[in-house]
């Protein structure tokens, strides 16, 4: 057991996250901004998707599921899951930062905050599935917990993640040319 029985993550508690997040994002969007010209966004397209899929495999999906697979991930995934969930996370949140990048790049301006915001829509779609599959409903932890503020920090939340993703493959990419 990695994460104490007694944590309670509260409706008050995610909507604080969610607060944190967008004050976090507003700066790293507009600061991404400026730092990815188009024409580099554009050409950065497979870089990202790798990172990404390691990003999402690696240093989210088998982090969290070592931290919170026994206070939050088992009670709505059966056991054999454990160390297939985080490559599906790789390869499905890969994808849809491809897909996301095809839609930002048919974009005449804002490339990169259509992505990163589109990042934070797949955070609110893929917490809603958690949520439906019991999510808040199942685990001790997040028992009484607003969907709401769930959905609110998963948009904040996952905008960050893309942030994330886009630096790391704008400074391999960028020392690549170099």
């Amino acid at each position: 057991m990695i994460v104490s029985n007694d944590l309670k993550v509260t409706t008050g508690i995610l909507l604080r996250g969610a607060f944190l997040f967008a004050v976090i994002d507003l700066v790293f969007v507009s600061v991404i901004n400026k730092i990815v010209k188009p024409c580099d966004f554009l050409k950065m397209k497979w870089p990202l998707v790798i990172i990404m899929a390691f990003f999402f495999t690696f240093l989210f999906g088998f982090i969290t599921s070592y931290l919170f697979w026994d206070s939050v991930y088992s009670y709505v995934f059966p056991s054999w899951a454990r160390w297939i969930i985080p490559p599906l996370y790789g390869l499905l949140f890969s994808m849809a930062g491809l897909f996301f990048w095809w839609i930002a790049s048919n974009s005449p301006k804002g490339q990169v905050t259509i992505f990163c915001l589109l990042g934070g829509l797949w955070g609110v779609i893929t917490h809603i599935l958690a949520i439906y599959r019991g999510i808040l409903d199942k685990p001790p932890m997040l028992k009484g917990a607003s969907p709401i503020a769930a959905l609110t920090i998963a948009a904040f939340e996952f905008v960050f993640y893309w942030c994330i993703c886009l630096t790391i493959t704008r400074q391999i990419f960028h020392r690549r040319l170099k």
